[in-house]
């Protein structure tokens, strides 16, 4: 897999069988690792806000902040989709959507990613008229987290199930390349995916997703601080940069 990935290379990857592997990253090093690694997909998220820049949820990130991260990532690119994320209300219409999608793109995403299903068809329609890739996210929505009172489980109930399929399909027919879908209740991610024709990326969503999306510092220990019951840690950054630290502190006030 050495061509350049693009959305249509992620969008076929269903129709091929091939699963998709996502992570997030926020900095030049960081992205550079994962593209050398072969991740296809790296996504500048709003969970920089939290992870990165020390706020306590998602919806106080701007988007002059996305696009300094996006261009940083942007940089380290050589082969990996680069998707950027639209931050909390930056796509509240049609217009606005398209105008803050064009800040992403112009700073190097080759993509974009909004929140919602049915409630931002218009948006995703008018982003994808422009000739601009869009992603969507449905379940549990970060953007979200103070209406909905936390991060909770989505299709759980028969009702809720309905709505999340209503939601994929109505992202999958405005033109989305490919769906994340967060905290849903496996049962019912594994039935969305069966339904659409476009990949779904799962985050603590189960296994019958068509791909899973993690945030590389739960993959690595680098936030020690909190790691969500779904991420299992690949290794203890965290730890190590704390030791390394503690060792250098030693040997500068010992010698």
């Amino acid at each position: 897999m050495d061509a350049t990935i693009t959305p249509e290379w992620i969008r076929g990857a269903k129709a091929r069988g091939e699963r998709v592997a996502a992570l997030t990253a926020y900095d030049y090093p960081t992205a550079r690792l994962l593209d050398e690694a072969g991740v296809p997909l790296i996504l500048v998220g709003d969970s920089v806000g939290m992870v990165v820049l020390g706020y306590p949820d998602t919806t106080q990130v701007t988007l002059a902040e996305m696009r300094h991260h996006v261009a940083a990532v942007a940089r380290a690119r050589t082969r990996a989709l680069v998707v950027g994320d639209l931050p909390f209300h930056t796509y509240q219409t049609p217009a606005e959507a398209l105008a803050n999608a064009r800040v992403l793109m112009e700073a190097g995403a080759q993509a974009v990613k909004l929140e919602g299903g049915v409630s931002v068809v218009p948006e995703i329609e008018a982003i994808r008229g422009a000739g601009i890739a869009v992603m969507g996210h449905i379940g549990m929505l970060p953007q979200s987290v103070h209406e909905e009172g936390g991060y909770k489980i989505k299709g759980k109930t028969d009702e809720g199930r309905a709505q999340l399929l209503a939601d994929a399909k109505a992202v999958a027919a405005a033109g989305a390349f490919a769906l994340v879908m967060e905290l849903v209740q496996p049962e019912a991610a594994a039935l969305i995916t069966a339904s659409v024709d476009i990949p779904t990326i799962g985050i603590g969503s189960g296994q019958g997703c068509d791909g899973q999306i993690l945030v590389t510092h739960d993959l690595v220990g680098a936030f020690p601080w909190f790691r969500p019951k779904f991420a299992v840690a690949r290794a203890e950054v965290g730890a190590a940069i704390r030791a390394a630290a503690e060792s250098f502190v030693r040997d500068v006030t010992t010698r």
